[in-house]
């Protein structure tokens, strides 16, 4: 029994995946492995050397509170660091194809030369010209907002950047955790810095500071880390509390593609109007699906052989095996006067759309009476083989199964398989 070939195994990006595929970060992790060793580290000097004298001369609580912080601190980088960004799926290659034929121009001086697609197109955000550029990497045109990273070679949604800090690009699914993970990491580096300038305090007061700090070699350790640092990721913390307040990202703002220097009509059409709103939808609002199935399984191309057997089976090679209500309605065309085909005029939506689509039913037949009908013509004086007036069926395949942004839903037709129709 040959072994399925789960879809992060074969994943296009420069990522790397651990657990079957329930972890995704980028190859360079070595700086985030950093991060957590002096977070780690800091905070295990600060329980074992501080927080037993603070316990006992101040307050039982400075432990249970540092090691609430310490815990979400964790947390949030860790689901920061090991969670999709916001990956977009690229375009398979029917899809590239198709949507290169749509765009590209025939040049009529040297015909039948290659002429890459255009890289822009534009759209209308709230009376806001909004440019979608195109990626000749993903073979997409990436949705607003969107951005290709260099690092994971991936087009993310919402890309804010890449931080090699936390291991992982920052976007639209991870962005209220990195934001909750620099703030709350801000927080705790006070928090201890405060605490060790406490104990060192409390102590020199028996003896001199500088005694003081020989006795307790840690804490002076702790506060030179707290202090070095704390500047730095406050200053994050801050720019990014702006970010949210004005509902940007960091690309938005290194690249100032709103800013009031390009004109008083050059306003952010994704504000929702008010700093309080902004930080509700960044923070508060729902986590948007994945869409990259990294755990499914690769569904092999059919192959003749596979046609074959399913033919000597009495099935029908191309029967689809499609639930309607994932895929749409299902709709009947009347018959044209073109003749082996039935797919044009006017749809009328039935209610009898039960019974399972076959190649049969989307073949018409011409008698020798010049007739058209979908009964198959007498043989050897056999009566005809009459089959059932079922519907055809117009699939219009939901977005996160086709890919995202810009894709002509109308390529994905079937392939000849019988297997189930699974996202990309």
């Amino acid at each position: 029994m040959t072994k399925k070939t789960r879809k992060w195994e074969v994943f296009p990006g420069k990522n790397k995946f651990c657990c079957n595929g329930r972890i995704m970060m980028a190859r360079q992790t070595g700086i985030f492995y950093f991060t957590c060793t002096l977070i780690v580290v800091t905070c295990g000097l600060f329980f074992g050397f501080d927080c037993p004298y603070l316990a006992v001369h101040v307050t039982a609580a400075i432990p249970v509170v540092g090691g609430a912080l310490f815990i979400f601190v964790m947390a949030t980088l860790f689901r920061t660091s090991f969670s999709d960004p916001g990956v977009i799926p690229r375009a398979s290659p029917d899809e590239a194809a198709d949507i290169e034929k749509k765009i590209e121009v025939p040049n009529t001086t040297s015909p039948g030369t290659y002429r890459p697609p255009p890289r822009t197109k534009e759209v209308i955000i709230k009376g806001q010209v909004v440019k979608l550029k195109y990626c000749f990497t993903c073979k997409i045109f990436r949705p607003p907002r969107a951005s290709h990273c260099s690092f994971c070679d991936n087009c993310v949604e919402r890309f804010d950047h890449h931080c090699p800090w936390v291991g992982n690009c920052v976007g639209r699914r991870n962005y209220r955790y990195f934001y909750l993970f620099i703030l709350s990491l801000s927080i705790l580096c006070i928090y201890i810095f405060a605490c060790v300038l406490t104990h060192l305090i409390l102590r020199s007061k028996d003896d001199n500071f500088l005694h003081a700090m020989r006795d307790s070699p840690a804490s002076v350790i702790e506060a030179i880390v707290c202090f070095f640092s704390v500047w730095s990721v406050i200053g994050l913390a801050g720019f990014h509390t702006y970010l949210v307040g004005s509902d940007q990202t960091t690309n938005e703002d290194i690249k100032g593609s709103y800013s009031a220097k390009r004109g008083q009509e050059n306003f952010n059409p994704f504000s929702q109007g008010s700093i309080l709103r902004n930080c509700l939808v960044v923070l508060c609002g729902p986590t948007p699906p994945s869409l990259i199935d990294r755990r499914g399984f690769v569904v092999p191309e059919c192959s003749p052989i596979h046609d074959g057997m399913l033919a000597s089976s009495g099935k029908e090679s191309n029967a689809v095996k499609i639930r309607h209500e994932n895929y749409g309605s299902t709709t009947h065309y009347k018959n044209s006067n073109n003749i082996g085909t039935n797919t044009a005029g006017d749809p009328v939506v039935v209610s009898n759309g039960n019974l399972p689509v076959t190649k049969h039913d989307m073949i018409t037949y011409q008698t020798t009476d010049g007739t058209v009908n979908n009964h198959l013509p007498t043989v050897n004086d056999q009566p005809p083989v009459v089959f059932h007036d079922t519907p055809l069926v117009n699939f219009p395949l939901a977005e996160a199964e086709v890919g995202p942004y810009m894709r002509d839903n109308t390529n994905a037709v079937s392939r000849g398989c019988s297997t189930e129709l699974s996202p990309l």
